[in-house]
C-alpha cells in the first residue's frame, strides 16, 4: 500500500506531466525558429489562435477541433513569417502585434459565436484521451525536433540560416525559404501546446495562454537553443506551477499571488543563472534577429 508521501509525489508527477505540454510545445517552436534566425516573440499568439481554433473546431467532433486547432497555429505562423521573414518587419514589434490580434480576434469570435467574451460553454465532445494523446505527441516531439535539427540536410540548413546565412547563401542554401519554413513549423509545434490546453479544460478562455509563449521563451534561452536542455527547462516551470497550485490547496492561508509568481521568479532566476553560465553554455544563433 502507498504511504501518503508517495501518493502525493505521483499526483504531483501527474500533475507536472499535464501542466507540462503547453511550456515544452511553445519551447520547441520558439527553438525551430530562433535556430533558423528569427526571433518569436509571437509564440503567446500561435498558442492563443490554435486554441481558439479547437475551441471553434470541437462542437464538430475532437477530429475537426484538432483540424482547426492546428491549421490556426498554421495560419498566424504563416502570417508572422510573412512580416517578418518576407517584409523584413521588425520580430519584436511584429510578435507584439500578433498577440494583440490574437487577444481582440479570440474576444470577437468568442462574442460571435458563444455570445460571451470571456469563455466558451463545455465542449463535452472533446472528453476522452486527447490530452494523454498529445502529451506523448510532446515526448515524442522532442526526440523528432533533435534529429530533424542535428541529424538531417533539412536541419544543417536550417541551422547554417541561423548561425552563417552569408555564407549558405554561397553554398546554395536557400535562407529565405528556409526561415519561412522554420517559422511554419514553429507555428505547428506551437499549435500541439494550445490544441491541448483546450482539451483539457474542455473550454476556452479569454488569454488562456496565460503568458506560457513567454515563459516558453525563458525556457528556450535557459535551455541553449537545444531541444533536449530546452524541454527540461520548460518541465521545470511547469514544476513550478505545480508546485505553487499545491501551495493554494494546502491550507496554509498564503496570498494568492505569492504561489502564482513562483513560476515567474524562477524564471527570473534561470535567466540571471543563464547569463552567469553563459560561457559554458551554447550560445544564441550568431545571425539571430538579422
Amino acid at each position: 500500500m502507498l504511504s501518503l508521501g508517495a501518493v502525493w509525489m505521483v499526483g504531483f508527477l501527474l500533475a507536472v506531466m499535464r501542466i507540462s505540454v503547453p511550456y515544452v510545445m511553445a519551447a520547441l517552436g520558439g527553438t525551430v525558429c530562433e535556430r533558423a534566425g528569427v526571433i518569436n516573440i509571437a509564440l503567446e499568439a500561435f498558442l492563443l489562435l490554435s486554441a481558439l481554433g479547437t475551441a471553434l473546431g470541437a462542437p464538430y467532433g475532437a477530429t475537426v477541433a484538432l483540424t482547426c486547432g492546428l491549421l490556426a497555429g498554421l495560419l498566424a505562423a504563416a502570417l508572422y513569417a510573412l512580416l517578418v521573414v518576407y517584409f523584413r518587419g521588425d520580430q519584436i514589434v511584429c510578435g507584439v502585434a500578433l498577440f494583440l490580434l490574437a487577444d481582440g480576434l479570440s474576444r470577437f469570435l468568442l462574442k460571435v459565436v458563444f455570445d460571451s467574451t470571456s469563455n466558451s460553454p463545455r465542449l463535452p465532445k472533446l472528453e476522452g484521451h486527447g490530452p494523454l494523446l498529445l502529451t506523448a505527441l510532446a515526448l515524442l516531439s522532442i526526440g523528432l525536433l533533435q534529429l530533424l535539427l542535428y541529424r538531417t540536410v533539412f536541419g544543417l540548413r536550417l541551422r547554417s540560416a541561423g548561425e552563417k546565412p552569408q555564407a549558405g547563401y554561397a553554398l546554395g542554401v536557400p535562407v529565405v525559404p528556409v526561415r519561412f519554413y522554420a517559422v511554419l513549423l514553429s507555428g505547428l509545434l506551437t499549435a500541439v501546446g494550445g490544441i491541448y490546453l483546450v482539451f483539457d479544460q474542455r473550454q476556452f478562455v479569454a488569454l488562456m495562454s496565460g503568458g506560457r509563449g513567454y515563459l516558453a521563451l525563458a525556457a528556450m534561452i535557459f535551455g541553449g537553443w537545444r531541444p533536449l536542455p530546452v524541454a527540461m527547462a520548460a518541465i521545470l516551470f511547469a514544476a513550478a506551477e505545480a508546485i505553487g497550485i499545491r501551495l493554494q490547496a494546502s491550507g496554509l492561508h498564503l496570498p494568492n499571488f505569492l504561489p502564482q509568481l513562483l513560476p515567474y521568479a524562477l524564471t527570473l532566476t534561470a535567466l540571471v543563472l543563464r547569463g552567469r553560465l553563459g560561457k559554458r553554455q551554447s550560445h544564441a544563433p550568431a545571425a539571430l534577429g538579422q
